[in-house]
């Protein structure tokens, strides 16, 4: 049915990490939610970005859009592959056509929310590097239309690949990716605009949702929100903040993959005196994505042997089988045979080496598409290596002479880490919230009993913008 009402304008922010506990520490947002309304947000398993930003746009759980994480074993590649791009890999009514469904002419603005690429959106950006011939690798984003990318370059300069993930992570993505979304508020003014702020993502591994910088990093994000929020009200711009999933102290890490080769199960080929995981001849091997692990068993056969060597795996909370993950709504071929759910104070490894001298020269790097798993240690720089700020200068010096460079920097000991998250919290206080401006939005309360569901999110923004229930 066609809505002729007028659309209300949202601006839904994706706060990664953001959760009750932290708002103590972020006054414009508590703020918000405060004089709007607030509930405590239930996420999806797995808790990780591409999964939930899926279900928030589908209204489906990830065994109906088929996001398992942010990352899975392409069988019939037979390789796995981690942050792909494109949107056809979402199945399902996606929010926007909803919407246009009901009000033709419709217009959205997405910076930096996933799978963005090949999305039928009438603004798009996101973080896509330069790859030359030569193996160089130079930050930019990629934008829809082609004329954005030079006007938001223009006006904000180039897209702080670097500032995005890896050692340097820190508040320059964020406020770059909110001068865009004020930019495209603006000069475009969309109906709809989706802003991914991933800062908090950084400091809350680094060090735990309980350290100091991390409530200081909570305290600075707050800060630079500030801007977008008043632009966003002086256009009478409905507010939403919503966050994907809490990250809580983790104290151990687990290597799964070391375990599965111990017992004969995971196998490698060598190369230049390099190991590399070998899926399409390894009896079973994990994908690890924080503390959820896919992980794949080629012959049904060896599933019961499989169970026996990680069931009972210090570190290891739950292994969900078909019927596990059904329960979870995880039930879709893209997982693994078996899916690992790791203890709370645990985070899984993607290691599966077992001599760092074997380890392939990627894993000293931040090269987030060869590692066969999610790898948090890229935050930081190897501590035990007391040359390592000097080979990174001489990296950058090599760089911006247009030279081929390698930055090896990141350490093979997966200790430092301190907060993770992927599993469903514990406590409300640890897990996601949702925020909006407008106070009937939402229980003004939220109860900690009954969170509001993730799969309802994309209900209730076209219930704020279009007025429709449906």
């Amino acid at each position: 049915m066609t809505s002729t009402r007028t659309p209300h304008p949202l601006l839904v922010l994706d706060v990664v990490g953001l959760t009750p506990a932290l708002l103590r520490h972020m006054p414009r947002l508590r703020a918000l939610g405060d004089s709007g309304s607030r509930t405590p947000l239930r996420t999806v398993l797995p808790a990780v970005t591409c999964a939930a930003q899926s279900t928030f746009l589908t209204g489906e759980l990830p065994s109906q859009h088929g996001i398992v994480g942010n990352g899975w074993y392409f069988r019939e590649l037979g390789d796995v592959l981690l942050w792909r791009q494109h949107n056809r890999l979402v199945s399902g009514e996606k929010l926007w056509d909803a919407a246009r469904e009901r009000h033709p002419g419709y217009t959205v603005a997405n910076v930096c929310w996933w799978y963005a690429m090949g999305a039928d959106t009438d603004w798009t950006v996101t973080p896509r590097p330069v790859y030359y011939a030569d193996g160089r690798k130079e930050p930019d984003c990629y934008t829809r239309p082609p004329e954005l990318h030079d006007e938001l370059t223009a006006e904000l300069g180039t897209f702080p690949l670097f500032h995005f993930w890896g050692p340097g992570a820190d508040l320059v993505s964020s406020r770059w990716i909110i001068d865009a979304t004020r930019h495209l508020l603006r000069t475009k003014r969309p109906d709809l605009a989706l802003a991914y702020v991933p800062h908090l993502d950084y400091d809350l591994q680094r060090y735990g949702p309980d350290d100091p910088r991390s409530h200081r990093a909570a305290t600075e994000l707050d800060a630079e929100l500030g801007p977008l929020l008043d632009q966003a009200a002086e256009e009478d711009r409905t507010v939403v903040v919503l966050s994907e999933y809490g990250i809580t102290r983790v104290r151990r890490h687990v290597h799964l993959n070391r375990t599965l080769r111990r017992a004969g199960l995971l196998e490698v080929h060598t190369q230049d005196g390099m190991e590399y995981l070998d899926p399409w001849t390894s009896r079973a091997f994990a994908v690890a994505d924080h503390q959820i692990a896919h992980v794949y068993v080629r012959d049904p056969a060896d599933l019961p042997l499989v169970r026996e060597t990680l069931a009972d795996h210090p570190g290891v909370d739950q292994l969900l089988d078909e019927s596990g993950k059904k329960a979870h709504g995880l039930d879709h071929p893209r997982a693994g045979e078996l899916v690992a759910v790791a203890a709370p104070d645990a985070w899984f490894t993607y290691y599966y080496w077992l001599d760092d001298a074997r380890a392939p020269d990627f894993a000293r790097l931040v090269e987030i598409h060869k590692k066969p798993g999610y790898d948090p240690v890229e935050l930081f720089m190897d501590p035990l290596d007391p040359y390592v700020k000097l080979r990174a200068a001489a990296a950058v010096a090599r760089k911006k002479a247009g030279m081929r460079y390698l930055m090896n920097v990141v350490p093979l000991d997966a200790s430092p880490i301190r907060g993770s998250h992927g599993r469903l919290p514990s406590r409300t206080e640890e897990g996601p919230v949702l925020l909006c401006s407008r106070p009937d939005a939402v229980p003004a309360s939220g109860a900690p009993e009954d969170p509001f569901p993730a799969t309802e999110v994309k209900r209730l923004l076209l219930q704020l913008a279009l007025g429709d229930s449906r």
